[in-house]
């Protein structure tokens, strides 16, 4: 098996549009993937998957039912599985991993 160097701020210089979330690597059973956000991703849960995030430039704003967390750099947050919510950057760009398992399913929930 062969070692790779992976660099999100390289995989950031390519990223174009308002949104992209980009699988970056694989360990075990989960998934490591790089979203980049400009405008708010909708109302939303994982039945079977809790999500790990964690910030890597500008602020990430998670929102619950009932409140509301801030990710900056450096933090991470986990999102234990079917809690509903929804991710946007506070400013122009927020920058954040997430690690999940492979086989996380989405379910969107209608109030957007």
């Amino acid at each position: 098996m062969a070692l790779s160097l992976i660099d999100p701020h390289e995989i950031l210089k390519a990223v174009t549009g308002s949104y992209s979330n980009t699988t970056i690597s694989t360990v075990n059973d989960q998934v490591v993937r790089m979203s980049v956000m400009q405008k708010a991703y909708p109302w939303h849960r994982h039945p079977n998957s809790d999500e790990l995030f964690i910030g890597v430039q500008g602020v990430l704003v998670i929102e619950f039912e009932r409140h509301l967390v801030e990710l900056t750099a450096g933090q991470l947050l986990l999102v234990p599985r079917n809690v509903l919510h929804r991710t946007f950057p506070k400013g122009d760009q927020s920058v954040n991993l997430t690690i999940e398992s492979k086989d996380m399913q989405t379910e969107f929930d209608e109030r957007d």
